[in-house]
């Protein structure tokens, strides 16, 4: 029983289907009207804002199509089709059912949604908003034939009616109200880092339930960092080693904008954050989400002193012959893009000394970096053109573990050290299926 209630709590983070399948004949509101352009290209943006194509387009697919697979314990799910095609897609969704669907978790037919689709934030988003969404899905989203694929997830592990009384514990209902005392700014970021931008369905640890442990910022463990899915999604508060502490508002801007800063770089699924979403937003929008993240008191982190650069002993170090195992794997395939002084060559290369995923107490990400490498940033249209590679089938997990023991420890970065079964453990479950 216990294993039961352990898999049904991990399946209610599957991102399984948004959408219920129109019958044949169903009305086609998307066919009904002239469409207001303005408000297509509205919600055109919003669907940016909140990541939409990241999840709801499969590589090579065609946009919001669905069919995108991913890997659950329980076995593997497909992304739903969200275009206006009456049959397969969205077509026959009234703005009511959308709006039902995007902010209660609750398809047209009635059933209900797992919470990786990340209503519990959308539940945030005004009406205005929601209008401007329907309008471009319906409008401003060429129709697309392609049938959803059931899951692989057996019973009972798919059952939808616990999520009922998940929702009566964990949903709040209801569009974010601008906080007393707050300027436009700091509001038009919390709305969009709270709601569209559902930053703390990453960001922020969960509970027994799976559910998001604060849903803004009157919660301490709200964008605290979070494991999810092999990455540790980084602490965005102002914590001075592992989260924002150092960044300027300007390294945050271009952040958002580009993926790197002289901090550190994108990898993992903020790639596609990044590719899909931030980068698009204005400038008034990307100085707003910065006022608020900036605003942000330090939460969590490893307890250590405030970080400070010290390059010395790493130096000695890396003096050929390397005089450890760590240093001699970091000379032989670091140290040519990351340098002897840790600063790498920023942005294009991402530094390492107190880069906050170097010191973050979770080393999941810089293993899974390190096996599997990173997809490429594209801005503006151009691939990054320096993307991290993957060393899985190169080093063998001592090797991994030693050389990133080296760097959570080199440059003061004071860091723990990273076991070979910690490696072991991700390569099994990040190469499953490749």
């Amino acid at each position: 029983m216990k294993k039961m209630l352990k898999g049904l709590g991990a399946a209610l983070c599957v991102a399984l289907p948004f959408i219920a399948r129109a019958p044949a004949d169903a009305a086609t509101p998307a066919a009904t009207g002239a469409a207001d352009q303005t408000l297509v290209q509205r919600g055109a943006y919003l669907a940016q804002l909140g990541d939409c194509a990241a999840c709801h387009t499969a590589p090579k697919g065609k946009p919001f199509a669905g069919g995108l697979p991913m890997n659950t314990p329980m076995g593997r799910i497909y992304v739903t089709n969200i275009t206006p095609d009456a049959r397969t897609g969205i077509g026959g969704y009234t703005e009511a059912d959308f709006a039902r669907a995007l902010r209660e978790g609750v398809a047209k037919d009635g059933h209900n949604l797992y919470p990786a689709m990340p209503y519990p934030s959308y539940a945030k988003v005004d009406d205005d908003d929601v209008k401007a969404l329907y309008a471009f899905f319906m409008h401003g989203v060429a129709p697309v034939q392609q049938a959803n694929r059931e899951s692989d997830i057996k019973w009972p592990l798919n059952m939808r009616w616990p999520l009922m009384f998940w929702n009566m514990a964990f949903l709040e209902k209801g569009a974010y109200r601008d906080k007393p005392g707050k300027d436009v700014a700091w509001n038009r970021g919390a709305y969009l880092v709270q709601g569209l931008g559902h930053c703390g369905s990453c960001h922020t640890p969960r509970g027994v339930a799976f559910q998001e442990s604060a849903l803004d910022e009157s919660g301490s463990a709200f964008l605290s960092g979070a494991l999810l899915d092999g990455w540790f999604a980084s602490n965005l508060t102002g914590e001075h080693n592992t989260g924002l502490g150092r960044w300027s508002d300007e390294d945050l801007r271009t952040f958002l904008k580009t993926g790197a800063n002289r901090h550190a770089s994108a990898f993992g699924a903020m790639t596609s954050v990044i590719n899909n979403s931030t980068q698009a937003m204005s400038d008034q929008d990307v100085a707003a989400v910065s006022t608020y993240l900036k605003s942000l008191p330090p939460v969590g982190g490893t307890g250590a002193a405030a970080y400070t650069y010290d390059p010395q002993a790493t130096k000695v170090s890396l003096d050929r012959p390397a005089n450890d195992a760590g240093a001699r794997v970091y000379t032989a395939y670091c140290m040519h893009c990351h340098g002897v002084d840790g600063h790498g060559f920023a942005p294009m290369l991402a530094p390492l000394a107190g880069n906050p995923n170097v010191l973050a107490k979770d080393a999941s990400s810089l293993i899974n970096v390190t096996l599997n490498g990173t997809g490429d940033l594209v801005i503006d249209g151009v691939p990054s053109p320096f993307p991290m590679p993957g060393f899985a089938a190169v080093l063998d997990d001592q090797q991994i573990a030693d050389v990133l023991s080296f760097v959570r420890a080199g440059w003061n970065n004071g860091a723990p050290a990273v076991g070979a079964a910690e490696v072991a453990k991700l390569r099994q479950s990040t190469q499953a299926g490749r």
